[in-house]
């Protein structure tokens, strides 16, 4: 079982920038990373942000690559997500989710299924 931890959040002005962090309990080099978020608002769905596998190959929401990037330091065991830029459309909560790369199929990083553990969320406000 990963326990996983995000921080970093907070509120940031339009044009901003912040990095956010998830720190896993115990060796995730074998696993794949993922970004999700959920803005708020009744019945709003959660959407992938970004993933990278156990490779160090990135994935990133096509209408967010040249400002969001992801990344990951095993000895760590933590996956970052840098966002720049920021508007108040990127307000949300992010979590950080994992899964072994190995269950993984071939082109679903970004899908919230392929994940079996998830943080508790850490809050993102852009005004």
């Amino acid at each position: 079982h990963v326990q996983l931890v995000e921080s970093g959040g907070g509120s940031v002005q339009a044009g901003g920038s912040l990095i956010l962090s998830c720190v896993a309990s115990g060796d995730t080099s074998s696993y794949g990373l993922g970004w999700f978020r959920r803005a708020p608002g009744p019945g709003v769905k959660r959407e992938a942000v970004a993933a990278v596998d156990d490779e160090g190959t990135p994935w990133i929401k096509p209408s967010l690559k040249g400002r969001f990037t992801i990344s990951r330091d095993n000895a760590l065991n933590t996956v970052y997500l840098q966002m720049n830029n920021l508007s108040p459309a990127d307000s949300a909560m992010y979590y950080c989710a994992a899964e072994l790369a190995d269950r993984v199929k071939l082109g679903a990083m970004l899908r919230e299924s392929s994940y079996r553990f998830w943080g508790q969320g850490t809050q993102v406000t852009v005004s």
